[in-house]
């Protein structure tokens, strides 16, 4: 063998050897999966009752898709509709978002994008109120948005930015840059 012979050799050995180790590395990173971060659970059209420390109901959700992280404690939803009970124990609203997140070491839901709260009874004052952020505590019952908000009842519509709302003491409050439209039927 001539040295022209030994360094093709050598050549296409190392390319052969490099080859073979960008493989091997490559394989190993597709086995290295992080599996903190898959869901512990997932439902797609999820029902779910929460009862409270007295046995009655506390909340009911319904959702398109529903992924929990039991490490976080976090529960992420798709389309959920919340149906919440204050401390009269009957249903006087129904939220419902695109997006929604509940932290079970908290109590507390945060629903995003398109968020809709309708009143169950049509007697009520406030029929329907819309934003696009909210965040609800279920131990307290207190809702509460830095978001623009929109009110509408069976004669009035009022639009402001911010509210705090208490469900238990049916109280409800836009905090700032009120504006309201009354007609008299």
């Amino acid at each position: 063998m001539n040295r022209v012979t030994l360094a093709i050799i050598a050549f296409f050995g190392t390319a052969l050897l490099l080859y073979w180790q960008v493989q091997s590395k490559r394989g190993d990173e597709g086995l290295a999966v992080d599996v903190s971060a898959r869901p512990d659970y997932i439902a797609d059209n999820l029902k779910s009752v929460e009862y409270n420390e007295l046995g009655l109901v506390n909340s009911r959700v319904s959702a398109k898709h529903m992924e929990h992280y039991e490490e976080d404690n976090m529960t992420y939803f798709t389309e959920p509709i919340y149906l919440v009970y204050p401390e009269q124990g009957e249903a006087q609203w129904q939220l419902q978002s695109t997006k929604g997140t509940m932290n079970k070491n908290s109590g507390k839901v945060i629903l995003e994008n398109n968020v809709i709260i309708n009143a169950i009874n049509s007697n009520e004052p406030i029929q329907s109120i819309k934003t696009s952020y909210l965040e609800l505590d279920l131990n307290t019952m207190i809702m509460t948005s830095d978001d623009n908000i929109y009110i509408t009842g069976s004669d009035f519509i009022i639009e402001g930015v911010g509210l705090y709302a208490d469900l238990n003491a049916e109280n409800v409050k836009l905090t700032s840059q009120v504006n309201g439209t009354y007609s008299a039927h």
